[in-house]
């Protein structure tokens, strides 16, 4: 016998059943990912990607990934129990506090206050001069309006400085 035949009678005779079972498997699921890579879809798609791939090692780009993905996996590694259910408890404060029709209406006033008087200022052009500040202060709606401003700046840093100084926001 010549060597070739001798050593496909050595790897016929060392294969058993289950290794010619397995190595059939593994081939049509070859034979499967390889039809797969032919549908003009998937072939697209895995050209794009390999183009996008390249083009993020090009840049750097894919390191950073690749450090952000190891940054996630070790803050989820050092995340205690207990660190998690805090975060939880602080994620639902911040929603109960900020999720309320108080605050939704407040804020939807507050949009359509501004877009009503960006509108108004946009149609009466403003008037140069002393004498035009002066009438404006003359109007007791613009009087109460500047009230209105210096009152919310005074109560903001009044509200400010308790909470600097509140034991809550300490340690």
């Amino acid at each position: 016998m010549s060597e070739i035949e001798q050593l496909a009678r050595a790897a016929q005779d060392a294969l058993t059943d289950g290794m010619v079972e397995r190595l059939a498997v593994t081939s049509a699921n070859a034979l499967e990912v390889v039809d797969r890579l032919n549908e003009p879809e998937t072939k697209e798609s895995i050209l794009y990607l390999m183009d996008r791939v390249t083009e993020m090692h090009r840049l750097g780009a894919l390191d950073t990934m690749f450090d952000l993905l190891s940054l996630a996996h070790a803050a989820r590694s050092a995340a205690t129990d207990n660190m998690v259910e805090r975060l939880f408890i602080f994620v639902e404060h911040m929603v109960n506090n900020l999720a309320t029709e108080e605050i939704a209406t407040g804020a939807h006033n507050a949009r359509r206050a501004m877009e009503d008087a960006a509108a108004e200022v946009a149609a009466n052009p403003v008037k140069g001069g002393l004498g035009a500040a002066y009438a404006m202060l003359t109007k007791p709606e613009n009087m109460q309006a500047l009230q209105f401003l210096i009152a919310t700046g005074t109560n903001m840093q009044k509200r400010t400085a308790a909470l600097r100084g509140s034991p809550e926001l300490e340690g």
